[in-house]
């Protein structure tokens, strides 16, 4: 029965609610993100984005650092600094990684509080703008406390961003191994390029044999390929977003 719950109100935060807003991305977008994260979202990942001169995001939870997840080890705070002083995106994924279905709204404010004090400790005061749901799990009561701390939240739905979308639930395909096949790349970034759409792609550890959430390197630059050949800019998420933010005041 709670299964049942659950999932009904995954589908209210998916449709109720919305925060609508213009996508429009001149020529397409790309925006690359890892979730939690694993160390070879930096360690495995950050050489191939070195490799192709990409910047991606990566949203973190405080308490995981030097913890497991998924039976694998995560991120510590010297791969934190490493990739946000090399010019990659530190956004926010609560502290505890826990989704807001289980959260009532003020608790997950001091989630979202928690983080950000121990982010900008260790970033020299580094604010985070964009936020990414755990487990995709987009709770109805949670879109305003996302609304307010930053200029979007990212969720799990597939598909290209382009049009009307909802700024607090924005949509992406994952990068993920139980994912990829079912997905073909070069038709979602010819798709995003068509449609001066913003596409986002999220994943989690990067390795030889990933775990059904993780991809392989050549995964991941089988993607990045396929953007560039479409024509498609790729940004982190918080840049696509000002990006997003400049084309529409000139329009104005």
């Amino acid at each position: 029965m709670q299964g049942f719950i659950d999932k009904m109100r995954r589908r209210a935060g998916r449709w109720l609610d919305r925060r609508p807003v213009q996508v429009r991305a001149p020529g397409g977008m790309l925006s690359l993100s890892f979730d939690d994260f694993p160390e070879t979202a930096w360690t495995e990942a950050g050489p191939v984005l070195a490799q192709h001169g990409v910047k991606a995001t990566y949203y973190v939870c405080g308490g995981l650092e030097r913890g497991e997840n998924l039976g694998l080890p995560q991120f510590t705070a010297e791969h934190m600094r490493e990739l946000y002083f090399g010019g990659h995106e530190v956004g926010c994924h609560t502290y505890e990684h826990v989704s807001t279905l289980t959260l009532t709204p003020a608790d997950l404010g001091k989630s979202l509080a928690r983080n950000a004090l121990w982010v900008a400790d260790r970033l020299d005061g580094h604010v985070m703008e964009t936020f990414a749901y755990p487990f995709g799990d987009v709770a109805l009561g949670a879109k305003s406390i996302i609304d307010m701390r930053f200029a979007l939240g990212r969720g799990v739905r597939d598909g290209v961003n382009a049009g009307t979308e909802d700024r607090a639930a924005l949509k992406a395909i994952g990068l993920e191994s139980r994912r990829l096949p079912g997905y073909d790349l070069d038709a979602l970034c010819a798709e995003a390029a068509a449609k001066d759409g913003w596409l986002m792609a999220y994943g989690h550890d990067v390795s030889d044999r990933p775990t059904p959430y993780g991809c392989t390197a050549r995964d991941l630059e089988r993607l990045i390929l396929a953007a560039r050949a479409a024509g498609l800019a790729i940004a982190p998420v918080a840049e696509g977003w000002r990006n997003l933010s400049l084309s529409r005041r000139e329009r104005a």
